[in-house]
């Protein structure tokens, strides 16, 4: 039977001199025989980003508390006196008597009206120059309540202006029982009209998958992760990653999670209320820049001292703030006085001095503050997932163009008492902490399995190995009130 083709052909030309030709070896598209020299590897890989997980916040903030049902519900305490704003009168200036009406409160078109007769009240003017009066409750009627004033010129402000009232006590005559009216001396009862709030976990997934041939495959390149992982497999380091990005996404879907309130998507999911939410929602927010002068804390002292007080607050800040808070404690101190030309004197007489001892003007002065006091204690740390370039650190850091940006967040350090619904009592929990999903049998706060045919596992006839991650959690943000967000804008 005749040979069809003519090649592949011999070569027969030897080479003049010892020389290696393209035909002289084998080679392939990721390695070459002709390469005369082989390079210098090192053997290690470089950590150019440093530790690149971002969790850490709900670690040092929080507590992680089982929980066996789908809806976390708990009671706050609402105020125990009573006030109103946005409250007017048709009676004209000098009026001796008049009668209030309280208008909408907190989006409450008709808020309960607490005032009861015989109550002596202060009023003042919450526009313009400031007006007050005091007197004594006469009548209670619905959203009104009808006044007698103490003072000899009447009313001091004039008609339909906007006023708030709060009760400060109560006056009655001699001998007088109901004749006051029947709201004399009515039982004020607690009120659970927006005390009560709640919250739905969510549940969270990752899987990671090898093939039983690339677990058996060497690499020439030695990893090592965060977690520990260390080896010349290079499915280590994917693996080892998979698990790292799950833990992240556990803490950063507690910060970021929103209740689904689009209707046409209910049945795609139905979301969660995190921390930056509820605050947004329910706390403080600072939204003009940064808080750079003593006269900004002062207006955030002066917000605290009107919610729960609370003496100890720690600060999670990007470094945009961290720097703002660090310059502004530096500039509250004797600095050097800087010379008017390059060549002058300065006056090293006034030194800096920050902390317990004085630095000497030749020494390395620190110039970051992890604390200070201004009628409350606040301690700064910085946040790594604020300054993170694959989260929101990454994000327009200019004030023209970051609406939403998070720039920090005040929370109240301690544990608070709230009435849980399950226990059925008052319970001591953290004003910030994680429920998860547990029973007696089934514990939801952090699951891992391997299915396939490969690295010990036999439960399929896939040629793999699959690694899977879920847990089913949600964030409690009890006292929302005494919590302040720092950012730019609306929170997007």
């Amino acid at each position: 039977m005749p040979i069809a083709a003519t090649t592949p052909g011999v070569n027969l030309l030897p080479t003049a001199t010892r020389t290696v030709t393209p035909g002289s070896y084998l080679t392939n598209a990721q390695f070459t025989w002709l390469q005369q020299y082989l390079p210098d590897t090192y053997e290690a890989e470089f950590e150019r980003y440093g530790n690149r997980s971002v969790s850490s916040f709900l670690r040092l903030v929080g507590a992680e508390l089982p929980s066996n049902s789908d809806l976390i519900t708990w009671a706050e305490q609402g105020r125990l006196h009573i006030k109103y704003d946005n409250v007017t009168s048709a009676a004209a200036a000098a009026s001796a008597t008049a009668v209030w009406t309280i208008g909408t409160q907190q989006g409450n078109a008709t808020p309960p009206n607490n005032i009861r007769v015989g109550a002596t009240v202060y009023i003042q003017t919450t526009v313009g120059g400031v007006l007050s009066n005091k007197a004594i409750v006469t009548a209670v009627s619905g959203q009104t309540f009808t006044v007698a004033y103490y003072e000899s010129g009447g009313q001091s402000m004039a008609a339909s202006t906007a006023c708030t009232v709060f009760v400060y006590g109560s006056e009655f005559p001699k001998g007088v029982g109901a004749a006051l009216g029947a709201n004399a001396m009515g039982s004020l009862d607690s009120s659970d009209a927006g005390q009560f709030f709640q919250n739905s976990p969510i549940i969270l997934k990752d899987k990671f998958i090898v093939s039983g041939s690339d677990m058996a495959q060497i690499g020439w390149v030695q990893i090592d992760t965060e977690d520990g992982a260390t080896g010349y497999l290079w499915y280590l380091k994917s693996a080892s990653e998979t698990r790292l990005r799950f833990d992240d996404y556990l803490e950063t879907a507690m910060l970021e999670a929103v209740p689904m309130e689009n209707t046409t998507n209910a049945t795609v999911a139905k979301g969660s209320q995190g921390v930056f939410y509820v605050v947004n929602l329910r706390g403080n927010v600072w939204g003009a820049n940064l808080p750079t002068t003593l006269g900004d804390w002062d207006s955030i002292v002066g917000r605290l001292d009107k919610q729960g007080a609370i003496e100890e607050n720690a600060l999670f800040v990007n470094r945009d703030l961290s720097f703002a808070i660090d310059n502004m404690l530096a500039g509250l101190n004797g600095l050097v006085t800087q010379a008017t030309t390059p060549t002058a004197p300065i006056n090293v007489s006034q030194g800096a001095s920050f902390g317990l001892f004085d630095n000497d003007v030749t020494m390395a002065l620190n110039l970051g503050f992890t604390g200070f006091r201004r009628g409350y204690d606040f301690y700064k740390s910085d946040w790594k997932y604020l300054n993170d370039a694959s989260m929101r650190g990454g994000l327009p850091a200019t004030a023209a163009t970051s609406t939403g940006i998070i720039n920090g967040l005040l929370v109240p350090a301690g544990t608070t008492n709230v009435y849980d619904q399950v226990m059925g009592r008052n319970a001591k929990r953290p004003f910030l902490h994680v429920r998860y999903r547990a029973s007696e049998t089934e514990d939801r706060r952090y699951k891992s399995w391997v299915t396939g045919s490969a690295g010990g596992a036999a439960t399929t006839d896939i040629d793999n190995m699959e690694v899977n991650f879920l847990s089913e959690r949600c964030v409690c943000v009890l006292g929302a009130n005494n919590f302040m967000l720092f950012r730019y804008g609306a929170v997007s």
